[in-house]
C-alpha cells in the first residue's frame, strides 16, 4: 500500500520446495510502512523466514526445522516499559519479536526473531494439549498477546516483567480474534461449537482459577473417593449450635416469652412468639448464634467438587466434633466395597485437651459414592486425631496410642496397639509395610507391623523435635514434613536401616541395639530444610501439567499455594545455587532482613534454592542482569530461559 492508499502487487514470485501450510506476518512497526519479514510453515516440517524488503524481496533469511509439521504461525512483539527513576516522564520500551509456532502434535514453540537479520534463536517448547495448536494474535494490557487453542485454550502474554502461558478457565474454543469496542476495549470474539462468544480476560498474572462453594461449617479435612472423585468432607465448628439445637433453643425462647407475659398480654405474647418462630434471619448476613466454649457442631458432606452439588449430608449431634476421616477396604468384605471411618470427639475441650469419650463411626459407601449408611459406632477413650487404611485394616491414632483395628459385626475390633508415641498422634501415612506416625511435638516415627508377633514396632525416628502439621510420603524411605513454625523438611531413612527389628518384651526397646535418650535405635537423615515463613497446612505430591514431572505442592494458613520441585541434574542445581548467591548480594530484600538468615530461621536451610528470589532476576536493571549473567558464563537470555524452563517443566 502506497502513501495514497493504493495497492501495488509485487512482481516477485517465490517457489517453495513443498506445500505451504501456514503463514504469519508481523504488525507494521511504528514509523514504518511495511513489515519486514514473512514466516512460512512448510509441509517438510520447517519454518522459513522470508524478507519483504523491496530491494531484496522474497529472499530467504533463516530456517528452523521442526519435529512435526506446523499448524499455525503468529509473530508478536512482546516487551516491557522501563522508567527512569530520575525522570518519571522519560520511559523506554524494550520489546522483542517472537515467532510462535503451533505444531500438529499439540506443542507450542516460541522463538526469538531478530528484527534486523531475521535469524531465529532461543526456542522454548511447551506442550498444550492433544489437538493441533491454532494461534491468534490479540491485544492485552495495551500490548500484543497470543491466544493458543488446542484441547484447551491458553493465553501467552507478558506481564510484570515475565512471560505467562496459562490455561483459560473457559470451555474449549475453536477460532478467535481480537475484538474492541467502547464497552470492551480489549476483548475476544470466539467460536465454541455452534455459538459465538465475546470474552474479556481478567486477573492477569493469576496462575490458578478458583471457584467458591459456601459450606455450613468450617471445613477441616476431606478425602477424594478414588472411583467417583467426589469429595467426602468433614465440617466442624467451635462455639456453634447444630440445626436441631437451634430449633430447640428457638422453641424454648418462644415458650419463655409466653410464660413471662402477664395475663392481659397473653395474646400479644403469643403473636410475638409466632412471629419469632416464623422469622428466618440468614446467617450469612446476621451471623450465627454463639454457643460458648467447648460447644461443637459437625457434619459429614459428600459433594461434587466441579458443580458444587451436595449428594449427602450427615449431621452429628451437639458437642460431637469430627476430627479425622479415612476411606478403607477391609479384609473379608467385597472387593468393591469402601468404608468411611470418621473419628469423633464428644465434649471436646481444646486446652487442656480433653474429651469425655471418642468414637470411630463406620459408614458404608454406596457404589456411586454418593450415599452413606451407618454400620456401627466404636467407643474409644481419647480423641481420634488421625486415621489411615493399612493392608485391609485401619490404623488409628487415639490420643498418643497407635492402634490397629479390623472390621467386626457390631464394632471395630482392636488387634494391637503401641503406647510409645510421646504426646499426641496428629498424622498417619503408610506405604507398603512401613508406617509413618507424626507426633505433635516430636516429629515422625517410623513403625513396622509384624504380623506373626502382632506387634507395632518403632524402628526409627527423627533427631530433631518438630511440631508436625502435615506429612507426605515421597517414596518407601522418604517423607516430607511441615511444622507449625513454617518449616518444610525432607526426611530419609539411610540405606542401612533395617525395619526387621526385635522387641524386648520387658521394655519395648530394640533387644540388641538400644537407642539413646529413650529414642529409637535408628535415626532418619534430614535431606533438606526450608523456612517458608507461614504455617503449612497441607503437603501433596502432584503433577500439575499434562506430561509434566512430579512436584511437592504445599498450602499455608495465609492462603499461599507453593511448589517445591526436584532438580534433575547437578548442572541445574549448580546454576541456580550460584544465581541465588548473586541475587542475595545484588537484590537484597526491601525490609533489610538477611535472606539466608530468614530462610534458616529455625533450622539451617539445606539443599533448597529459593526460586522466588531467583525469578526476581527478570525484574533487575539490564546492567545488573548482564553482570550476573557474565559471572555465570551465560547471556541474560539464557538465564531467563533457564528460569522459564524449570517453571514450565513442573507448573504454569
Amino acid at each position: 500500500m502506497d502513501p495514497t492508499g493504493g495497492l501495488h502487487e509485487y512482481k516477485d514470485r517465490k517457489r517453495m520446495n513443498s506445500d505451504v501450510l501456514c503463514m504469519a506476518l508481523a504488525n507494521v512497526p511504528p514509523g514504518e510502512q511495511r513489515s519486514w519479514f514473512l514466516a512460512v510453515g512448510l509441509a517438510d516440517s520447517t519454518v522459513r523466514i522470508i524478507s519483504l524488503d523491496p530491494s531484496d524481496c522474497l529472499s530467504p533469511r533463516s530456517m528452523q526445522p521442526l519435529p512435526v509439521c506446523a499448524e499455525s504461525l503468529c509473530i508478536v512483539e512482546m516487551g516491557c516499559t522501563e522508567r527512569d527513576p530520575d525522570n518519571a516522564a522519560a520511559a523506554s520500551t524494550t520489546s522483542t519479536l517472537y515467532l510462535n509456532i503451533g505444531l500438529q502434535n499439540g506443542a507450542l514453540l516460541r522463538t526469538v526473531l531478530d528484527p534486523v537479520t531475521g535469524d531465529l534463536s532461543d526456542t522454548r517448547t511447551r506442550y498444550l494439549g492433544s489437538r493441533p495448536v491454532k494461534l491468534f494474535r490479540i491485544r492485552m494490557q495495551q500490548s500484543e498477546a497470543v491466544l493458543a487453542m488446542s484441547s484447551r485454550s491458553w493465553l501467552s502474554y507478558y506481564y510484570q516483567n515475565r512471560f505467562y502461558l496459562t490455561p483459560l478457565s473457559y470451555e474449549s474454543l475453536e477460532y478467535a480474534s481480537g475484538f474492541s469496542s467502547e464497552q470492551c476495549p480489549e476483548g475476544i470474539v470466539a467460536i465454541s461449537t455452534n455459538t459465538l462468544r465475546i470474552l474479556a480476560l481478567e486477573k492477569l498474572g493469576a496462575v490458578f482459577n478458583q471457584i467458591s462453594f459456601p459450606l455450613e461449617y468450617t471445613p477441616r479435612k476431606f478425602i477424594i473417593h478414588p472411583e467417583t472423585s467426589n469429595l467426602i468432607m468433614l465440617e466442624t465448628e467451635h462455639n456453634a449450635y447444630t440445626e436441631d439445637t437451634k430449633e430447640q433453643r428457638r422453641l424454648q425462647m418462644a415458650k419463655e416469652m409466653k410464660e413471662a407475659a402477664a395475663e392481659d398480654e397473653q395474646e400479644l405474647a403469643k403473636e410475638m412468639a409466632e412471629a419469632f418462630l416464623n422469622e428466618n434471619l440468614p446467617e450469612n448476613i446476621f451471623s450465627a448464634p454463639k454457643a460458648g466454649h467447648n460447644m461443637w457442631a459437625s457434619t459429614v458432606r459428600i459433594m461434587d467438587p466441579v458443580q458444587g452439588t451436595t449428594y449427602n449430608q450427615i449431621r452429628l449431634e451437639q458437642n460431637e466434633a469430627a476430627m479425622s476421616v479415612a476411606l478403607v477396604k477391609f479384609h473379608g468384605q467385597p472387593d468393591h466395597q469402601w468404608f468411611l471411618i470418621v473419628g469423633v470427639a464428644k465434649d471436646f475441650q481444646l486446652n487442656p485437651r480433653l474429651c469425655t469419650v471418642g468414637f470411630l463411626d463406620t459408614y458404608k459407601v454406596d457404589a456411586l459414592g454418593k450415599n452413606l449408611e451407618l454400620v456401627h459406632r466404636t467407643v474409644v477413650d481419647e480423641v481420634p486425631n488421625a486415621l489411615c487404611g493399612y493392608n485391609g485394616r485401619l490404623l488409628a491414632g487415639v490420643g498418643k496410642m497407635l492402634r490397629l483395628y479390623d472390621m467386626g459385626k457390631k464394632k471395630l475390633l482392636r488387634k494391637c496397639e503401641n503406647k510409645h508415641i510421646p504426646n499426641l498422634i496428629v498424622n498417619i501415612q503408610a506405604m507398603g509395610k512401613r508406617i509413618f506416625v507424626s507426633d505433635v511435638q516430636e516429629s515422625v516415627f517410623m513403625v513396622r507391623y509384624k504380623r506373626v508377633e502382632n506387634q507395632l514396632i518403632i524402628f526409627a525416628d527423627d533427631t530433631h523435635p518438630r511440631w508436625i502439621t502435615t506429612t507426605c510420603v515421597l517414596d518407601y524411605d522418604t517423607i516430607a514434613t511441615a511444622d507449625k513454625f513454617g518449616n518444610v523438611s525432607i526426611l530419609r531413612l539411610p540405606p542401612n536401616v533395617s525395619d526387621d527389628v526385635e522387641e524386648d518384651p520387658t521394655g519395648h526397646k530394640a533387644l540388641w541395639d538400644r537407642g539413646l535418650l529413650n529414642g529409637a535405635s535408628q535415626k532418619a537423615d534430614t535431606i533438606s530444610t526450608f523456612h517458608v515463613g507461614e504455617t503449612v497446612t497441607w503437603l501433596q505430591k502432584v503433577t500439575l501439567i499434562p506430561g509434566g514431572s512430579e512436584s511437592l505442592l504445599y498450602t499455608t494458613l495465609s492462603g499461599t499455594v507453593g511448589v517445591l520441585v526436584p532438580f534433575t541434574s547437578h548442572e541445574d542445581h549448580d546454576f541456580f545455587q550460584h544465581l541465588e548467591m548473586h541475587m542475595r548480594s545484588e537484590n537484597p530484600p526491601l525490609c533489610g532482613r538477611d535472606h539466608l538468615s530468614f530462610r534458616s530461621y529455625y533450622f539451617p536451610v539445606k539443599n533448597v534454592i529459593d526460586g522466588d528470589m531467583c525469578e526476581q532476576y527478570n525484574s533487575l536493571d539490564p546492567a545488573k542482569q548482564k553482570s550476573i549473567a557474565s559471572d555465570l558464563d551465560r547471556t541474560p537470555a539464557e538465564v531467563s530461559k533457564k528460569l522459564e524452563d524449570i517453571r514450565t517443566r513442573y507448573a504454569f
